[in-house]
């Protein structure tokens, strides 16, 4: 497969890059290519504005330059890896406004869907796993992501993993979260996701 890995992240120093960094040298390992997207780093602008709004009714819809290269990016490849921390229980708003843009109206939705069989959703998570069932936090990311985004956009495979404590300090549980991360690109083509077209 051709993976376009998608990392939302301010600071490359940080665990979710270092988690991004594994996950892309278990796709590697498994004879994936794979295309690493920083959304801070290559300038992207999350903001929708009215290029990025054209008439819902056209047939040849025309976006701004940005997202028309960023549509032609996702062309490229046949898989997608979105890996961010898990901010308010959410994405970070880096993340969502990228989603906003490029999966926009006549291209993931509506008269075009994409043409990608599969995605994987990598969140970071500082609390326990414990905390985020306490009131089903993980069950509302993961129906948002699966059935809400993937499902609507045409995808048929989807999986959200979230690694939790993240801030945990205890011995290894660091490299186990990145021994985690290499094994979901390792095996990324047998990931078998959660229904997206309820």
């Amino acid at each position: 497969m051709n993976v376009l890995t998608v990392v939302s992240h301010p600071r490359t120093n940080s665990f979710t890059f270092a988690i991004a960094d594994r996950f892309m040298q278990g796709l590697r390992d498994a004879g994936h290519e794979t295309e690493l997207l920083d959304l801070h780093r290559s300038g992207f602008d999350p903001v929708l504005w009215e290029a990025d709004e054209p008439d819902f009714s056209g047939k040849r819809k025309i976006y701004s330059p940005e997202v028309e290269a960023e549509m032609e990016r996702m062309r490229k490849h046949d898989a997608l890896a979105y890996i961010f921390p898990i901010w308010w229980y959410s994405m970070p708003a880096m993340l969502k406004g990228y989603i906003d843009r490029v999966w926009n109206n006549g291209f993931a939705y509506g008269s075009s869907k994409l043409h990608h069989r599969q995605v994987l959703w990598l969140g970071l998570a500082g609390a326990s796993r414990d905390h985020f069932r306490k009131r089903n936090y993980d069950g509302m990311i993961e129906r948002q992501l699966n059935v809400g985004m993937a499902g609507y956009a045409g995808i048929p495979n989807s999986r959200v993993e979230v690694m939790y404590d993240t801030f945990e300090t205890t011995p290894g549980h660091h490299e186990r979260l990145l021994s985690q991360a290499y094994r979901l690109g390792l095996h990324y083509a047998e990931i078998k996701g959660d229904a997206a077209h309820e």
